[in-house]
């Protein structure tokens, strides 16, 4: 695979995964229900907690520039077995996070643009065919998946700041624009409305979290194509990091647009899609159909580089021979330069996830409380591994904390702790089960490889060496596409 991504598809990369189009669309409606308007105010929370672990992935990308993120840098901060286990829920995570995303154009959005009734079957058959879709772009040119997200990004961007700007002042101009809504607590009791919950319940300000957990998820993405980056260690930890702050900013502004129009139209409560209710009260039917297909575009790009992430990672690890059927998983295309056979195998697996959890009435809720779970429980174990053996790891490329180091890894900490506290709610028992079915399925997987194979069989390639081998296969294939006249 050639090194020819620079900074703005390394931040799309990012960006794209983030998308606070699909996020914010997606988990609104949930946030009204259990917190609120009042809830929106942690979206800044989320975000400071969430670029803290953005910060400690730049400072390891920085250092370990290689395809794999989690894995490649557990495995050589703390030992290959924890590698592994990070690997694995990574995999778990990339595996449920797709199909999350991709089902809500199926169930929410497609059936408000075009006046149908959603079921979980045309549901089902819409998802597996995104799926398909994505995992064929991914496998056939990794250049043409970076010209469409690259697109859809820059749609995304343009459409989000716009709708903003216009629910402000068309909001304000109406006399829509009411900013009290925003401190209100609506249909959720205001007593107790800050507490922390009982044993087995999160308390109402807690569960809002959840929307910024949800959304400023996936930022790492850039690091997983860390083989593919010009100049990786400088590149990926700026992409990761403005990417998050762009998209925290340019979200919470356009959360108290919507937030406060929304108290003075009806239905929003109600709706299955309120985001798209409030816009088209507020700025009519013409631009709430323009808003559902900016939200399918983004949906679909999120999906696009959620699939490309899932792909490098099964690749990386194969060719580690540390994935079952590493063989077949490790190899490249030589017509496409892509890892084909990863691809497909990303694919089968979300079509299996995909037809376990649709049979569900409340199948968005589940996988949308899963693609929560398991990113904080990766960025939790990478950030304590970090924090435990930063004295010994490699010298930085590009990227470093400083000073600052232990007041972010402090900051990580204190975050990551409170938001898996959150998943103590009953609700979530669901993917707490996903959780530990895929786990103990990959525990199975390696005892048998450290029963075959031993644990000095699990040795990581030293790193300087890595560098030599990628520079050197990078150099070849930018020669070869050379010599095909590529760009």
């Amino acid at each position: 695979m050639a090194r020819e991504l620079g900074w703005y598809a390394s931040f799309s990369v990012a960006f794209g995964f983030v998308s606070i189009a699909t996020g914010i669309f997606t988990t609104y409606g949930a946030v009204l229900s259990t917190s609120g308007p009042r809830g929106i105010w942690a979206w800044p929370i989320s975000v400071i907690g969430q670029l803290s672990i953005a910060l400690v992935f730049g400072a390891l990308a920085a250092r370990i520039p290689i395809s794999g993120y989690s894995y490649q840098w557990v495995s050589r901060i703390v030992g290959p077995v924890w590698g592994w286990i990070m690997g694995w829920v990574s995999f778990a995570f990339l595996g449920v996070v797709v199909v999350a995303v991709d089902y809500t154009i199926a169930s929410t959005i497609l059936p408000e643009l075009f006046h149908y009734v959603g079921t979980t079957q045309n549901a089902w058959v819409i998802t597996a065919g995104v799926v398909l879709l994505q995992a064929l772009l991914v496998a056939l040119s990794t250049r043409t998946t970076h010209k469409v997200n690259n697109a859809a990004v820059t749609m995304q961007l343009i459409g989000m700041i716009a709708l903003t700007v216009l629910l402000f002042m068309v909001g304000a101009f109406t006399g829509k624009m009411d900013f009290a809504h925003l401190f209100e607590t609506g249909n959720v009791p205001a007593s107790g409305y800050y507490g922390l919950g009982g044993a087995n319940k999160a308390g109402p300000f807690a569960l809002a979290f959840l929307l910024g957990a949800f959304t400023i998820v996936g930022f790492e993405s850039a690091a997983n194509l860390a083989d593919e980056t010009k100049d990786p260690a400088r590149v990926i930890p700026k992409a990761m990091v403005q990417a998050v702050v762009s998209l925290g900013v340019l979200g919470f502004l356009f959360l108290l647009a919507v937030t406060a129009t929304a108290g003075r139209v009806d239905g929003v409560d109600t709706s299955a899609t309120p985001v798209a209710t409030v816009i088209t009260a507020v700025l009519g039917s013409i631009v709430g159909k323009i808003l559902l297909v900016l939200v399918v575009i983004s949906i679909f790009s999120c999906g696009l580089v959620i699939t490309l992430s899932g792909t490098r990672l099964v690749y990386a690890m194969s060719r580690d021979e540390r994935f079952p059927g590493w063989r077949v998983l490790k190899r490249i295309d030589r017509r496409t330069e892509t890892p084909l056979n990863a691809t497909v195998f990303m694919m089968l697996i979300a079509q299996v996830i995909l037809a376990v959890f649709s049979r569900s009435t409340d199948a968005l809720f589940q996988l949308f409380s899963a693609a929560t779970l398991l990113p904080a429980v990766i960025y939790a174990g990478t950030v304590a591994m970090y924090a435990a053996r930063r004295h010994s790891l490699p010298p930085s490329k590009g990227f470093s904390l400083g000073r600052y180091e232990v007041p972010v890894l402090a900051l990580a900490a204190v975050w990551l702790v409170y938001e898996l506290l959150i998943f103590r709610d009953a609700s979530f028992r669901a993917p707490w089960v996903y959780v530990l079915v895929l786990c103990g399925v990959g525990g199975i997987y390696l005892a048998g490889l450290i029963v075959r194979r031993g644990r000095a069989g699990l040795t990581m390639p030293d790193m300087a060496d890595v560098d030599r081998a990628l520079d050197t296969a990078g150099t070849a294939a930018i020669d070869s596409a050379a010599e095909r006249n590529v760009p």
